[in-house]
C-alpha cells in the first residue's frame, strides 16, 4: 500500500466511530426538536378553534 494512503487511513477511520455518532446524534436532536414544533403547532391550533368557538358562542348569545 502507498505510504501517503496508509497515513491517511491510519487518520482517518479511527476517528469515524465518532463523526457517525455526531451525525446520529445531530439527527435525533432534529427529530425530537421537530417533534416538539409539531405538538405545540398541533396545541395551538386546537387552542386557536377554541378561541373561534368562543367568539361565535359570543356572538350567538348577543343576538
Amino acid at each position: 500500500m502507498d505510504p501517503i494512503l496508509s497515513e491517511v487511513y491510519s487518520t482517518v477511520l479511527p476517528a469515524a466511530p465518532y463523526v457517525l455518532a455526531a451525525y446520529i446524534g445531530i439527527w435525533l436532536v432534529l427529530f425530537i426538536f421537530v417533534l416538539v414544533l409539531w405538538r405545540k403547532s398541533k396545541h395551538t391550533s386546537e387552542d386557536i378553534e377554541a378561541l373561534k368557538q368562543a367568539l361565535e358562542d359570543r356572538r350567538d348569545s348577543q343576538r
